[in-house]
């Protein structure tokens, strides 16, 4: 039975951010700064109050007689609950032999061709185990990009206006990072899980490590272009916010309105058309806010019983990043254009650079990872390279007929003047001729 570590991990990270969320609103309290404690507060309390109902939700607990835990729950304590029930299964199982246990059937990843299957018996502790870690993973990525995520924008926001790092700042932002990088890396696992559920995975150290730095590169950058892009056009900032926030949510419902499926009602039992519509918007609202920062790694299609997208597709991914380069690009471009006094005596040459670059080495990590790392890339129909190959074709082939409706009107224009050059020599020709024959009839 494994040692239950992200569990562990996501509570310190729960614990710690929202503890320096409280005492830096205290901060600013103290300092006079209403507007950034009311914020401060808001996003440290509206992602506890979502990760209480996700625990809430996963576990049942409304459908089961558990009054104590709905009312630490009530008191944002669902986490710290939860953790001590964890470690308490986990120190206690074995001890007592189990009345029953369910056989799972999982492929090992395939070797020279051949994938065998192995059985494998999971008693009622391991199970638990198992839902609360899932428990939390999600919690950890709603933590991470609805709370950490907006959280350190405004943070950053805040220091770049008052021209000023403070350690209670500066230590809330690296919690706040670190917080968002998990959580990412918790979405990515949470996708090969789902996407490979009847295989074994084996996530190796290596993966965990280039998904570590691909996203931290990446939502550092991301953080970064929107702050500094604020900080000189504070109005301009809501509709960029605005467009990529609702063209993210309503893309997988205009996906599924074209489908013409019918509305999902397999999610849960006890919820109701109202409820289950409720939590689909929640699930678009949190894949809209992830995407708002990085790339997901889990596609939301709500026509599939899982809602989740388990076609790997190279063309979706490589369209995100170029026009989030592009889009990175042009903010930053707009920064350097209408830069005021407070970036005077910063190279904003170099800082572009640099943060063009952290994007590409983001992007580079990326390529690695699922190159080289990725636990399952041997179920690949096509490896990433021959995908990117692929889309880079695909679009050359776009531009092919443009180009060649050119090259064809072209050779219609000088089709056409050669006809009518012929057509004017003839009639030279016949002039000539008839010339000829009158002068001769005349001699």
């Amino acid at each position: 039975m494994k040692f239950p570590g992200s569990v562990l991990v996501s509570l310190v990270l729960f614990v710690a951010e929202t503890a320096a969320a409280l005492c830096l609103s205290g901060a600013y309290r103290a300092a006079g700064d209403r507007m950034w404690q009311w914020l401060t507060l808001l996003f440290a309390l509206l992602p506890c109050a979502l990760v209480q109902l996700s625990l809430v939700f996963i576990h049942r607990d409304v459908s089961r007689d558990r009054p104590l835990v709905l009312l630490l729950h009530l008191l944002q304590l669902g986490p710290l609950v939860r953790c001590v029930e964890v470690f308490y299964i986990y120190f206690h199982a074995g001890r007592v032999e189990e009345p029953y246990v369910s056989i799972t059937k999982k492929r090992q990843m395939p070797k020279d061709g051949y994938s065998e299957e192995i059985e494998k018996e999971v008693g009622q502790a391991e199970g638990k185990l198992c839902t609360h870690r899932s428990a939390f993973s999600r919690a950890s990525v709603i933590q991470a990009f609805l709370g950490s995520a907006p959280q350190l924008t405004l943070q950053l926001y805040i220091c770049v206006l008052q021209q000023e790092i403070t350690a209670a700042r500066s230590i809330f932002m690296v919690l706040s990072l670190l917080s968002i990088v998990y959580g990412a890396l918790r979405c990515n696992i949470l996708a090969i899980k789902i996407k490979y559920d009847d295989y074994d995975v084996s996530v190796k150290p290596a993966a965990y490590l280039c998904i570590f730095l691909w996203r931290s590169f990446e939502i550092a950058t991301r953080v970064t272009v929107l702050v500094l892009f604020s900080s000189v056009l504070q109005i301009w900032i809501l509709p960029v916010v605005l467009m990529n926030f609702f063209g993210f949510f309503f893309y997988p419902w205009i996906l599924f309105w074209q489908s013409k499926s019918p509305f999902p009602e397999n999610i849960e039992k006890a919820l109701s058309r109202v409820g289950t519509t409720i939590v689909l918007c929640l699930l678009t609202f949190l894949y809209a806010g992830i995407n708002m920062f990085c790339w997901s790694a889990v596609q939301v299609k709500l026509n599939d019983p899982d809602l989740i997208n388990k076609s790997q597709n190279w063309y979706r991914l490589t369209v995100y990043y170029i026009l989030r380069f592009i889009e990175n690009a042009f903010l930053l471009l707009m920064w350097y254009v209408y830069k005021t006094d407070i970036y005077l005596y910063v190279c904003a040459p170099l800082l572009v650079l640099q943060l063009l670059i952290s994007y590409c080495m983001a992007v580079l990590f990326m390529l690695v990872f699922y190159q080289f790392c990725h636990p399952c890339k041997k179920l690949f129909s096509s490896s990433i390279s021959e995908g990117l190959l692929s889309c880079f074709t695909f679009l050359c082939f776009i531009c092919k007929p443009a180009k060649s409706t050119v090259l064809t009107n072209k050779a219609e224009v000088k089709s056409e003047n050669t006809d009518e050059a012929w057509s004017s020599s003839k009639t030279i020709d016949s002039q000539k001729g008839n010339l000829h024959q009158s002068v001769s009839s005349n001699a």
